[in-house]
């Protein structure tokens, strides 16, 4: 057996290793991207939902954003003031306060106030429901189809079909916004959560075209706007709106309201 060629062998390899380990470190350093220790710390402080609420691929890249000044260090929804405070803190700056908002739900036509059309025995998925019949079921094409788009999409358990519509908990919800972006009739909107009345409805048909689908649906008579002291409530396209930065919560809107859609929340 020849040791020598066996030691040769086994030195040239030894060698070849060193030599790659001591390039690669050496490259390592000599190519080494510098990184600010604050977005690592930003990171941290985020909650690690990874929810997309911010608008930025993940808390990692709204972590990049708040250190470029692309993003407010009050940019994260879910982690709402306590966050904002700390990643202010990481960055050295005064974080503007945050205004909590909820997502809700403009529609209260479940089974027994909105009207059917047909029976639908088909796949449970709102978005699919664009290529059946009327887009679905329900006599209104405005309001929520309730096969639960929203409710599979929601990393925080906060909203669920009940009785066929869908059904915010308010105090789950962390704004993330996911629900919004998978409803196809763009039924649910951000309110803030110091709102107390709300309109429950989406429908921009006249008020007797609404009447034929819907018990509770807004008939744009305009007798909130008219008693509202604060002209918070305005009517569009025969649908009440509120503005809540005017809204004083008297409660005069709900109460006028012959349908019952400005709802107390």
């Amino acid at each position: 057996m020849n040791y020598i060629g066996i030691l040769t062998a086994v030195a040239v390899v030894a060698g070849i290793g060193l030599f790659i380990g001591i390039f690669l470190g050496i490259a390592s350093i000599a190519f080494r991207v510098k990184t600010d220790e604050r977005e690592e710390q930003i990171i941290e402080a985020l909650p690690g939902n990874n929810c997309g609420g911010c608008g930025y691929p993940g808390c990692s890249g709204l972590a990049h954003a708040i250190l470029k000044g692309k993003a407010p260090v009050n940019a994260c929804p879910v982690g709402g003031e306590a966050v904002a405070k700390e990643v202010g803190r990481i960055m050295g700056i005064e974080a503007d306060a945050t205004k909590r908002m909820v997502a809700f739900v403009k529609c209260q036509g479940d089974c027994e106030q909105t009207h059917m059309d047909y029976n639908y025995t088909g796949l449970q998925d709102c978005q699919m429901l664009n290529f059946v019949p009327n887009q679905g079921p329900k006599s209104c094409n405005f309001g929520c189809q309730g096969y639960g788009s929203c409710e599979r999409v929601c990393p925080f358990d906060a909203i669920h079909v009940v009785n066929g519509v869908a059904v915010v908990e308010k105090e789950k919800c962390k704004a993330c916004g996911k629900c919004l972006a998978v409803c196809p009739r763009e039924v649910i909107e951000m309110v803030p959560y110091e709102a107390e009345y709300l309109v429950a409805c989406s429908s921009k048909e006249k008020g007797p075209e609404v009447k034929k689908s819907c018990d509770i649906g807004c008939i744009g008579c305009g007798l909130c706007k008219k008693n509202c002291a604060s002209e918070a409530v305005t009517v569009d396209t025969f649908l009440a709106h509120i503005d809540y930065d005017k809204c004083v919560s008297c409660g005069v809107c709900a109460e006028k309201c012959p349908k019952k859609c400005i709802v107390n929340k």
